[in-house]
């Protein structure tokens, strides 16, 4: 599951708002996965052919097919039993891509947190100088309202163009960590599947109670510790809003369900494609918490966290939340 990192904060500074502001003031206003006997595709895909092919074309992808060579050679290379091998790579991965990405987020949610306070007086400066403007020009309230949004708008891009903190920029986890967890997750899919060479050493390279990797966990073991992974990831960050919109709640319900859903999905699949799914989730909640830290955010340069005593406060919370 994605990390929930994707439920970003966007609020907006406070330095050089009169000199935005005259650039805006002119004479004119601008107007301007289920199974068949062997795990099959969901959809009943195997292969290129099926449900218009799309399936078999994903699974069948260059970048798939480069996440394939990844895992075997992290096999080879290492020497480990599978198993280790998938939860080796997705640590590495994990942590050489998406925590630096992850780090890269806080620093811009950072920025783009500090112009609140330029933004706040440079929404009350534009909407006198609207109203002035609009009493001169007989405009409606409708369209006052209309110039005032459009021209804060273009002043607010100018601020994140100013400081190199566009928010699209702090989405940008996201859509790495998505292609990697779906490529990765079609690639173990295809090693479990469709590579005879190699099905005996999956079959054989599990551990404890899912011995035979190619096969789902019939203990469903590994999709429920996915799940509660999940749900625990999602709790821990909605304990760190003090105050949570209407939308965001619905968002927050929304992956709450997602997160119960994948179990039964992650109980369809090779046990290959579970325990990465769990070894995911898992790595990306301990990266979550060492960002917390106030150590590592001062040794890695990045912004400082709102309390001394994040973990402290997180298990206060969530003691309040559901003990009290």
């Amino acid at each position: 599951m994605l990390t929930v990192g994707v439920l970003v904060r966007c609020r907006v500074l406070q330095p050089r708002a009169r000199d935005v502001l005259s650039r805006w003031a002119s004479p004119v206003l601008p107007l301007t996965c289920t199974t068949e006997s062997r795990v099959r595709p969901a959809s009943g895909v195997g292969g290129a052919s099926g449900a218009g092919g799309w399936y078999g074309s994903l699974s069948d992808s260059a970048p798939v097919h480069l996440c394939e060579n990844f895992l075997v050679s992290a096999h080879q290379v290492s020497g480990l039993p599978w198993w280790l091998s998938i939860a080796m790579a997705t640590v590495s991965i994990r942590t050489c891509i998406t925590l630096p990405l992850a780090a890269y987020q806080l620093i811009i949610i950072a920025k783009v947190e500090a112009l609140q306070a330029e933004i706040s007086e440079l929404a009350k400066r534009l909407r006198y100088e609207v109203s002035v403007r609009g009493r001169e020009r007989g405009w409606t309230d409708k369209q006052s309202r209309v110039q005032f949004q459009k021209n804060l708008r273009r002043l607010v891009s100018q601020l994140y163009v100013r400081d190199n903190c566009h928010p699209f920029k702090a989405s940008l986890l996201v859509w790495v960590q998505l292609p990697l967890w779906v490529g990765l997750s079609l690639a173990l899919r295809n090693l479990s599947l469709d590579r005879p060479a190699l099905h005996d050493e999956l079959a054989a390279g599990g551990a404890l109670w899912f011995p035979d990797l190619t096969v789902p966990d019939s203990t469903w073991v590994l999709p429920v510790c996915l799940g509660l992974t999940n749900l625990l990831i999602l709790e821990v960050f909605s304990l760190q809003r003090v105050e949570a919109s209407r939308f965001q709640r619905l968002v927050l319900n929304g992956f709450r369900g997602f997160s119960v859903l994948m179990i039964p999905i992650a109980a369809s699949v090779p046990s290959s494609m579970a325990l990465y799914w769990f070894c995911s989730s898992l790595v990306g909640f301990s990266h979550n918490l060492l960002l917390h830290s106030p150590t590592v955010r001062r040794t890695a340069g990045l912004p400082a966290p709102r309390s001394e005593t994040p973990y402290r406060d997180l298990l206060s919370a969530f003691i309040s939340k559901y003990w009290r």
